[in-house]
């Protein structure tokens, strides 16, 4: 029996180190130790702003910060918890690196699965050279890829996420919308639903920071960040359009036959940089020409912008039903994504009496 027992807990320690350097325990440590760091250097916002010393523009925009975290938390009741109350300086302008994969021969997204928040169609990277690689091997592979710099990112409460100088860089509407979007994933987050939640943050974002710089008495930054969230919604909608075209496309063509599905693929891609530059390009209000001559267009990439663009008129509509009150609507929404945790979007279209998403699975 002892002989047993000590077998038994040796096979357990081994078990034990195998799952401690797994390359999913390995990602969280350093995502940990970077995390720690980033939490090490908070300074608290309003003494910063109180600081003379520091120069007019930075103490303007941490006031933005301030003011449009106690907007969110007062008059749209998000969960700030003590997320953008403090400031971390970092030493470099790209707080992570983003990369998402795709399959070539079909729009399908490959995911990573991680505690807590479960699977999602993208991996956060501190250590660059590190992103740079793992992109470069799924390239070699056979996938799409693209890889993205982001300023930011929420721990969902968990920390006290403080705003970092990447995202200090940006100008006040992009700051109160970041600000927004940020702390609606404190408020609500559907585990493994990802295109849901960033979706929604967005809508959450845009309209919030409008409504703020409303209440500031500013309507021209309103209208701005107004106009940009119809950019967005003009954007996502070719998004859903283009999704449709290569499903289509790659129907037409047996799942064995990878090169001629991958021939249709870039042919679709080709006519969609002819509509974008020609189509959308002058629609758009607040992007300029470059964006459309030179987006990346892969599924990699097409499938990263619908995390974070899908059916963004649907929350538009549950805008406009509940009054276009944005405290109301944020309530509802959450409401009907806890009664179907599996399809929140379906909930939603249930409600408004949309016809169900000929491609549910975007």
């Amino acid at each position: 029996m002892r002989v047993r027992k000590r077998v038994l807990a040796i096979f357990a320690l081994v078990a034990l180190i195998a799952v401690a350097l797994s390359p999913t325990a390995c990602y969280l440590s350093r995502g940990a130790w970077e995390e720690g760091k980033i939490l090490a250097r908070r300074q608290p916002i309003a003494k910063l702003v109180a600081d003379k010393s520091i120069d007019p523009l930075t103490r303007r925009k941490l006031e933005i910060v301030l003011a449009a975290r106690q907007y969110a938390k007062d008059s749209i009741q998000l969960k700030t918890e003590e997320s953008f109350t403090t400031y971390s300086k970092l030493d470099r302008d790209t707080l992570v690196l983003v990369l998402s994969a795709a399959y070539r021969d079909r729009l399908e997204a490959y995911t990573w699965w991680f505690p807590i928040v479960g699977r999602v169609p993208y991996k956060g990277y501190f250590d660059f050279d590190e992103a740079r690689n793992a992109a470069k091997k799924f390239d070699k592979d056979g996938f799409d890829v693209v890889l993205r710099p982001s300023a930011a990112f929420s721990t969902l409460g968990w920390f006290n996420d403080p705003l970092t100088s990447t995202t200090l860089v940006r100008d006040s509407l992009d700051l109160a919308n970041t600000v927004i979007h940020e702390v609606t994933h404190n408020t609500f987050y559907a585990p493994g639903e990802a295109v849901f939640n960033e979706s929604f943050a967005n809508f959450v974002g845009a309209r919030g920071a409008a409504a703020f710089f409303r209440s500031r008495g500013q309507p021209d930054a309103a209208a701005k960040v107004d106009a940009q969230w119809e950019d967005e919604k003009l954007l996502g909608d070719f998004w859903t359009h283009l999704a449709s075209s290569l499903d289509s496309a790659y129907a037409r063509h047996p799942a064995e036959s990878r090169e001629a599905r991958i021939a249709a693929r870039d042919t679709v891609y080709m006519n969609a940089r002819r509509s974008l530059v020609t189509d959308i390009g002058p629609r758009l209000k607040t992007i300029g020409p470059f964006y459309v001559q030179r987006v990346i267009l892969n599924n990699a990439a097409l499938l990263a912008r619908r995390v974070y663009a899908k059916d963004l008129d649907l929350f538009d509509q549950a805008y406009v039903r509940e009054g276009r009150n944005l405290r109301r609507t944020i309530a509802r929404i959450i409401t009907l994504a806890r009664s179907d945790k599996k399809d929140p979007f379906g909930a939603l279209r249930a409600w408004l009496g949309v016809p169900p998403a000929a491609a549910a699975r975007f």
